[in-house]
């Protein structure tokens, strides 16, 4: 397959021109939160989460439904504007972890129901997820996989390559041996879920300081932090931000990306590394000319590739890797991608070649060793617990991890033992490694 673009003046490379900006990607009724407000950070609470995406807000309304009172939620810019607006908003319980596949489970749960919990519409679509698969060892691991989703009472299931054929009909099927499927997994407005937990959360006392950075911590030593600790000597006593010092028993890191960051700040090993990918929306496609019907159209993964498709309001949302991974915190986007996506498009999707592009937008996924979150607390200094490192998968984990932190911070018995995501695994039983990553 040759590496040019196709010539179409419709095609995906003339999107270099397209417009900008991720906020524009989502209903307008989604725009991000105003940055107008400036409260000042209060002399002391009982909690500081740190990181207003999906992660940190569903913490935030968790603790508070347990009655923990004095939570300050701490963003630097505004809710939901890191990497969960930035997410392709797939939700999915296709894993190879135990684990992984419990909070996945837990969270569509919340999310089927999220409207009538929150009275918030996050526009969830359920026409599954469709793993592509192109060799029989893929194949073969994805069958033990459905087998142990099944196990655990999902609907996964394998499909043959005529079966692929049926339910993705613009695919090129060149290649493959097998899927994978589950009918219930699906997207939504990753917004959407943030701006009801926000809500929620406010409604029961929690304050959201917005355009506020944390620039340090304080210990039981009374120095500030940035060193490696004293293996469990030191407690959390304070975090400074740059609206003023607030002191605290516990703090929360849910910073996605930048975790790694603020863990060095407090003395804290977090392995996490940002990892750039990029996304693209076309203008609204005409389906009969395409033979496809958007309402039935699976989130569809090629998985050797990572390159995936799925629809997005009346047009499609396109997504693959950089050509060459970008281990960094550079979230603009990349002029080389758009071939790197137009040659995909050729290659396994070439019926949506010419579909035209509308917008785009670049994000980061916080990448772990071993591709699993990082779920715990803190042995170098009590009191500072931790949820980061999905890997790609926060988004569509964030309502169940809320649920968990929350169990473990006031005594309470998580619904699934999230101990092996501790990130002491790096030193003792090793890599958990999760295989369905994309």
């Amino acid at each position: 397959m040759s590496r040019n673009p196709p010539t179409s003046k419709s095609a995906f490379p003339a999107a270099a021109k397209a417009k900008d900006g991720h906020r524009s990607r989502r209903r307008k009724r989604w725009q991000l939160e105003s940055t107008s407000p400036t409260d000042t950070a209060p002399a002391s609470a009982e909690v500081v989460i740190i990181g207003a995406g999906v992660m940190g807000a569903s913490i935030a309304y968790h603790l508070a439904r347990h009655g923990v009172e004095d939570i300050v939620l701490v963003e630097r810019d505004v809710p939901g504007s890191g990497s969960t607006s930035k997410a392709a908003g797939g939700v999915r319980c296709q894993f190879s972890d135990e684990v992984n596949i419990a909070l996945a489970t837990r969270s569509l749960e919340v999310l089927r129901n999220f409207e009538a919990e929150f009275g918030v519409d996050i526009d969830l679509v359920s026409n599954g997820y469709l793993f592509l698969l192109d060799s029989a060892e893929v194949a073969e691991t994805f069958a033990a996989n459905v087998e142990l989703q099944q196990s655990m009472g999902l609907d996964s299931r394998m499909l043959t390559v005529a079966e692929v054929a049926e339910l993705a009909p613009y695919i090129n099927m060149e290649g493959l041996v097998a899927g994978a499927f589950n009918p219930g997994d699906g997207h939504c407005t990753p917004e959407a879920v943030v701006s009801g937990y926000v809500s929620a959360a406010r409604s029961l006392g929690v304050q959201v300081l917005k355009n506020c950075e944390v620039t340090g911590f304080e210990s039981t030593d009374g120095a500030d932090l940035g060193g490696s600790g004293s293996n469990g000597s030191r407690r959390v006593t304070a975090v400074t931000t740059s609206k003023g010092r607030i002191e605290c028993a516990q703090v929360v890191c849910a910073a996605g990306a930048w975790s790694g960051i603020i863990g060095e700040a407090a003395g804290v090993d977090l392995p996490v590394r940002p990892l750039r990918r990029e996304i693209m929306v076309s203008e609204p496609v005409d389906e009969a000319a395409l033979g496809i019907d958007l309402t039935q159209t699976p989130f569809t993964i090629d998985f050797s590739t990572s390159f995936y498709v799925h629809p997005e309001g009346p047009g499609l949302l396109f997504g693959c890797p950089d050509e060459s991974d970008v281990w960094d915190f550079d979230d603009k986007r990349n002029p080389d991608w758009l071939p790197t996506l137009a040659e995909l498009i050729e290659t396994r999707a070439p019926a949506l070649g010419d579909v035209e592009a509308k917008h785009g937008w670049a994000g980061l996924y916080e990448m772990t060793p071993d591709h699993n979150a990082l779920i715990g607390q803190a042995e170098e200094l009590s009191g500072f617990f931790y949820a980061c490192g999905f890997s790609g998968h926060g988004f569509l984990m964030g309502p169940a991890v809320g649920e968990v932190v929350a169990d473990l911070m006031t005594g309470g018995q998580p619904f699934v033992d999230v101990s092996g995501l501790d990130k002491r695994r790096f030193a003792t039983s090793g890599l958990r490694q999760e295989l369905n990553i994309v």
